[in-house]
């Protein structure tokens, strides 16, 4: 008979502990980050990035030959007096993702927008020239 902890083989158990599919509060303590979703069609590239909690100004995004930066730096503070305690909770940290996006993307003309903890980008695409026959003047 093994010993078994929640259907698991205890020496295995360390294996699964940072994996975000088991342990997320673990996950995210060690590598902070953020979700994103990313989709195209022929006009943009748009990504979506979940940032609960942040606020509007802790949020930078940046684009630097073909890659996208997203990053983000949280501050808070919580103080909490009542009758007989003093309770003061700081946490901090900063994340980010980048993306190559390619070199097909017009820089120039890139939007964020960020409501209610989602900022979405929309990275608009280069006109590409139409590959297409050229007609010689005869003279």
């Amino acid at each position: 008979m093994s010993l078994k902890l929640y259907g698991r083989d205890p020496l295995k158990m360390f294996e699964d502990v940072f994996n975000d599919k088991v342990s997320p509060f673990f996950s995210s303590m060690i590598t902070p980050s953020f979700r994103v979703d990313i989709s195209e069609d022929e006009k943009a590239i748009y990504v979506s990035a979940d940032m609960p909690g942040m606020k509007k100004e802790d949020v930078k995004v940046s684009m630097e030959d073909d890659v996208l930066c997203i990053s983000a730096e949280r501050k808070q503070e919580e103080e909490e007096k009542k009758k007989g305690y003093h309770r003061i909770e700081r946490s901090w940290g900063s994340m980010s993702r980048s993306f190559s996006v390619g070199d097909n993307v017009d820089g120039e003309t890139i939007e964020a927008a960020y409501d209610n903890g989602v900022l979405k980008i929309t990275l608009p695409k280069k006109e590409s020239e139409p590959k297409k026959g050229k007609e010689i003047e005869v003279k």
